[in-house]
């Protein structure tokens, strides 16, 4: 352009929209699919349903506590605590603490809070692989 400004990407995101959206979904596919198999085999096993239900209603619980949380910092309010927000991650919240990270730019800059969080996902991730292939010995032993 002859005035000197920059041209917009129509398939970049702009300022208030997420970045890399597409990466993001993949990953989060990626991260999803161990708990998502493990989980529905063992309701379609006759199992349990525990793991199943426990990720969806918790996710969902943990992304509207996430959302109260931002309105809350925004507003200078009381904050939840940040161990809630770790124990509901770790009961099976994860996934729904990640998409809430990403909308809400929420919680995503303090590095010791990610640590905490990554561990959580790393966890499930294990236990899911222990699971699912590895006849269940690993997590047998505590």
């Amino acid at each position: 352009m002859s005035d000197g400004s920059a041209r917009r990407n129509p398939g970049r995101p702009s300022g208030g929209e997420t970045r890399y959206l597409r990466l993001k979904w993949l990953v989060f596919a990626i991260l999803c699919a161990l708990p998502l198999f493990g989980s529905t085999s063992m309701w379609l096993h006759g199992v349990s349903t525990i793991p199943l239900a426990a990720y969806g209603i918790v996710s969902v619980l943990t992304f509207l506590l996430y959302w109260s949380d931002k309105r809350k910092a925004r507003a200078d309010q009381w904050r939840t605590p940040e161990n809630v927000l770790h124990a509901l991650e770790f009961a099976g919240g994860w996934p729904g603490a990640l998409l809430a990270q990403q909308v809400f730019r929420h919680k995503t800059r303090k590095v010791s809070f990610q640590v905490v969080f990554w561990f959580i996902v790393l966890l499930h991730q294990v236990f899911w692989i222990d699971h699912l292939f590895l006849g269940a010995h690993l997590f047998a032993l505590f």
